[in-house]
């Protein structure tokens, strides 16, 4: 998994993007009726109900517009969070304050929607052992945001790119000539590059689970669109060998019984690519 400090420097660079992007040579709107040297306060509005998430985000966002912002924060990420809530205040310069508007916006209600969504899916596996994970199925550009709100959510992060782990899935697999041929060639392309990197196998069917299993070094088999039966044979043949993770079209009526069939974890892409924004809203007082 990548480090805290890659983190911070992806959220870093998310920012800088967004505000180059939406910014550009000025915010000519309130430049052009707003003196400079006005101030302001404004309060971060709930108009729906879920999960809270991004407030830490909008605060690094306000101090790289303008430092000299003042943020007082009433409800943490993660607090759950209906109609009329206040999620914090944040006073200073009103230009500052409209420049960085749109962008914490548009991040916190979708931050908020997938930990929100996250948030029903781990309720629903309540009491099974089972552990959420998010996928690469993310928005270009912002993935730190995305993961970062399944986190709060109570989900877990897979890995964060193509760099941090190591998962061989159907394509590597046939390109490579075989699951065996793939596994071999990964380890060794590991010692040859002097990298420790964690190596997830998809397997398609039972019997590719026993050819993975003849081979050690495998860190987390995914057992890829299974039914609850060969799901819970596939965990029964895996045992304590390496851990296991299902994946593959499965939704919220069917996460508790994959769960109950004793797998480590549940993979969804569908925590970052199907959600519907929450409705916060930034109001001048």
């Amino acid at each position: 998994m990548i480090t805290k400090t890659q983190f911070d420097k992806e959220i870093e660079l998310i920012i800088a993007n967004a505000i180059r992007e939406d910014v550009g040579d000025g915010d000519h709107s309130s430049l052009s009726c707003i003196p400079e040297s006005a101030t302001g306060k404004a309060k971060l509005l709930v108009k729906d109900k879920g999960v809270l998430a991004g407030v830490e985000f909008a605060k690094k966002v306000f101090q790289y517009v303008d430092p000299a912002l003042e943020i007082e924060t009433v409800l943490e990420d993660g607090a759950q969070i209906t109609h009329g809530d206040i999620a914090f205040y944040v006073s200073g310069s009103s230009q500052s304050i409209l420049k960085a508007e749109r962008l914490v916006l548009n991040a916190m209600q979708r931050m908020s929607a997938i930990a929100t969504k996250t948030n029903h899916i781990v309720q629903l596996i309540e009491g099974t052992g089972t552990k959420i994970l998010d996928t690469r199925k993310t928005t270009p550009g912002i993935r730190a945001l995305e993961k970062w709100a399944v986190k709060i959510g109570g989900g877990e992060n897979h890995r964060f790119a193509l760099y941090d782990m190591i998962m061989l899935k159907d394509n590597h697999i046939d390109f490579a000539g075989g699951i065996t041929k793939a596994i071999e060639k990964t380890k060794k392309y590991l010692v040859d590059t002097n990298r420790d990197l964690k190596i997830i196998v998809e397997a398609r069917n039972l019997v590719e689970i026993k050819e993975i299993l003849k081979t050690p070094g495998v860190y987390r088999i995914l057992i890829d669109n299974f039914n609850y039966e060969d799901t819970r044979k596939a965990v029964a043949l895996i045992g304590d060998t390496c851990l296991t993770e299902s994946s593959g079209g499965i939704n919220e009526k069917t996460v508790r019984s994959y769960a109950e069939c004793g797998v480590d974890y549940i993979s969804s892409g569908a925590l970052t690519h199907s959600v519907h924004n929450l409705d916060l809203s930034l109001k001048a007082l």
